[in-house]
Parts: C-alpha cells; structure tokens; sequence
C-alpha cells in the first residue's frame, strides 16, 4: 500500500512540476522544475526497484542522477553566462 501511495504522490509531482515547465513566468524556474523533475524520477525509479526486488534499477538510478545534475548545472550555467564551454 505504501508503494502505492509513494507512486502516486510522485507521478502527481512529475505532472506539476511538468506544468511548471511549460507554463513557467521565467527561464529560472523552468530549470529548477527541469532539475525537481529529475529528482522526483529518481524517486520513481528507486521505488520501482525496491518493488520488483533487483538491483538494476538502483543502477539505473545512480546513471539518471549524475546525467540530471550535470544538465542542470550546464543548463544554469548557459542560463548565466550565455555560454556553456569557456
């Protein structure tokens, strides 16, 4: 039940935070709903893991958090000074 519960919070946070990234005011808050959505999806896929009991997913997991921090800090870099590679 509990899963339950924690997948549904967080797919309803993946779709607000999706909604912040097409109706955002400014391009800041586009990049921290971009960055909140790879953390909640990071989430997701932890729990998938834990409720199919294999490894793989945390692996998995592991390789979406270090692709969704290194875009998030070259994003709010471009966002920042224009450029990404000085």
């Amino acid at each position: 039940m509990a899963l339950l519960f924690a997948f549904g919070c967080f797919g309803l946070a993946q779709l607000c935070c999706l909604y912040r990234v097409v109706f955002a005011p400014g391009l800041s808050d586009r990049v921290l709903a971009l960055d909140t959505m790879a953390i909640n999806m990071i989430a997701l896929l932890t729990l998938f893991g834990i409720r199919e009991g294999t490894a793989m997913y945390f692996e998995a997991t592991m390789l979406f958090a270090m692709v969704g921090f290194v875009s998030t800090v070259a994003y709010a870099k471009f966002v920042l000074r224009g450029d990404i590679i000085e």
